[in-house]
């Protein structure tokens, strides 16, 4: 059991007016004792009291959990987990569980009469996790730049008559070559107009002379993830298309000069969609500017005009503003940040000036 990261949790929940939570994420469960398994269908869950040890529940047909600093309470495929979880409970108090809990769990154990109430109470473990501590930073730092050199790899297969399909396809072979396990996420790899849907899925699209790409691509390395995102030209940019991707460069790099503790998500957020609107495409730029990364590449809490919390340091997210005209051009640019104590260190280091392939 980490007993750092579970005393932050701890913290989270009696600041919550909790004395017990149900974690049932298996990511969270491996970043708080160890133990890591894809339950499936099959039931998993941490009962992370106010005190005291905590409590695993583990079917027999998983890996050995004695180890973990926990409790391991076993059961098999014909046990229903439910009354163990709940003896195990307080009944006279409300149990905070995982937003990752199932209904078929939750509503047998509300029936049960587990506890007192049940609230909502991933966020306690979530906020734990954002924080990144020195040792999933340095995980952090080489997940980038993994995926710093793999976008000179997909740079190098743009060539006339190759087609998105086969750029993507062959980038998992390259993760691999480089030290990661997988990607992070469904590669996106846009020609020409396609750069237009920010969320565009490769498909047989042949790259045309003079269509820019765009790569978003992203690897785990030891169970953290990287996301990058860079576009390119293969010919001369016009003038509309050269000003399009300066606007999103100069946002970008505006909100990145903005990072550091205290300044709110939201305020990151405006200094980026600010360069754009007043460049005159401000609703081309329709999505929020970044979110938080770490286990997965997309945690909870979001660089948005919605969330007016302060950035701490440990937290890591991306600055990925971008302009979508569809049927035209589409240029995103995205880097990965880490809050320090007085600023941020930018963990991709690809260029990030206008570049025409050639």
């Amino acid at each position: 059991m980490d007993e750092k990261r579970l005393a932050r949790v701890r913290e989270n929940l009696a600041r919550r007016g909790l004395s017990q939570a149900l974690v049932v994420d298996p990511l969270s469960i491996w970043w708080l004792c160890g133990y890591h398994t894809e339950p499936y269908e099959r039931f998993l869950a941490l009962l992370v009291p106010a005190e005291g040890p905590c409590t695993l529940f583990a079917n027999r047909l998983f890996p050995d959990a004695s180890g973990t600093g926990a409790r391991v309470v076993t059961f098999s495929d014909t046990d229903d987990p439910v009354p163990l979880v709940a003896a195990a409970c307080r009944a006279d108090e409300p149990l905070g569980v995982d937003k990752e809990l199932a209904a078929r769990w939750l509503v047998p154990l509300m029936e049960a009469r587990a506890a007192a109430g049940f609230v909502l109470a991933s966020d306690a473990v979530d906020d734990a996790r954002s924080i990144k501590d020195a040792r999933e930073q340095d995980l952090m730092r080489a997940a980038s730049a993994v995926n710093d050199e793999a976008m000179a790899w997909l740079v190098a297969q743009v060539r006339p008559g190759v087609t998105e399909r086969q750029i993507a396809d062959g980038l998992l072979a390259e993760y691999r070559r480089l030290g990661a396990q997988d990607h992070s996420f469904t590669p996106i790899v846009s020609f020409g107009a396609n750069a237009a849907d920010p969320h565009h899925e490769p498909d047989d699209t042949v790259l045309a002379p003079g269509d820019p790409v765009l790569f978003d691509v992203g690897c785990r390395r030891n169970r953290y993830c990287s996301d990058m995102t860079r576009t390119f030209f293969t010919a001369e940019p016009t003038e509309h298309q050269r000003a399009v991707y300066e606007a999103v460069r100069r946002a970008n790099e505006a909100a990145e000069a903005l990072v550091r503790p205290g300044v709110t998500f939201a305020q990151i957020d405006r200094a980026a969609r600010e360069v754009i609107e007043d460049a005159g495409w401000g609703p081309a730029f329709n999505h929020r500017l970044g979110h938080q990364i770490g286990l997965v590449d997309h945690e909870p809490g979001d660089v948005s005009a919605a969330h007016d919390e302060p950035v701490r340091p440990g937290q890591c997210f991306s600055i990925e503003p971008g302009i979508y005209l569809p049927g035209d051009i589409g240029v995103r640019i995205e880097d990965l940040v880490i809050v320090t104590e007085d600023g941020c260190e930018v963990l991709n280091s690809y260029p990030k000036a206008l570049t025409v392939l050639n």
